[in-house]
């Protein structure tokens, strides 16, 4: 991608700052890997299936500012841009998720500062998940510095759905054809449906 000078120059700074974001996201997989395991030690089950992480291509920042119609400076991109850092865990039922959500809401030193529950609201595609943005600290050997992360929390079928629809919208640039966007969402709701059902199986067993 062929970048204009100036803003060349703030994207060479910004990998600088990336270091930051790589470590909140090693940290914060970290502690949700020994949470997961604390749970299959008191209660012999992993909430958590995986935990994948990402940082925000350079190439994504900036259209994402352009779209909000900002100058690409640092202070923009710390600012407006709060997925930066990205973690997604998938979860066997939708009872997880909601465990999940707890588990992290209840740590101390995380500050959760927005969420959107689309399990409640989900989107217009009709994919649903749970997000939060969420603070954390990252330890360095002079100072202690928060770092924003965005939390994303579904079930492992929603998340295939999440991954096919994202091939889609690439493959598109983003005008999907109609009838692919109601395929999609006809599969988000029979994916919610099925997910339902395997939880509802999932409690009679369990009584």
């Amino acid at each position: 991608m062929g970048l204009l000078p100036e803003i060349r120059d703030v994207m060479e700074e910004y990998k600088e700052m990336l270091f930051l974001y790589r470590s909140a996201l090693k940290t914060l997989k970290y502690r949700l890997e020994v949470l997961n395991d604390e749970f299959q030690y008191v209660h012999n089950y992993n909430p958590m299936e995986t935990i994948k992480t990402r940082v925000k291509s350079e190439e994504s920042i900036i259209r994402k500012l352009q779209m909000k119609g900002l100058t690409v400076t640092l202070d923009h991109i710390k600012r407006e841009i709060e997925d930066i850092a990205g973690l997604r865990i998938t979860c066997s039922f939708t009872s997880d998720v909601y465990r999940v959500v707890d588990m992290i809401t209840r740590q101390k030193d995380i500050e959760v500062m927005r969420v959107k529950d689309y399990y409640l609201d989900p989107k217009p595609s009709g994919y649903r998940s749970y997000h939060m943005i969420v603070a954390i600290p990252v330890h360095l050997m002079d100072i202690t510095a928060k770092v924003k992360v965005e939390v994303q929390v579904c079930t492992r079928s929603m998340d295939t759905w999440a991954n096919l629809e994202s091939k889609i919208f690439y493959q598109y640039g983003g005008e999907v054809p109609v009838h692919l966007q109601r395929g999609l969402r006809e599969c988000a709701e029979m994916i919610y449906y099925l997910d339902n059902k395997l939880l509802e199986m999932k409690e009679d067993i369990k009584d």
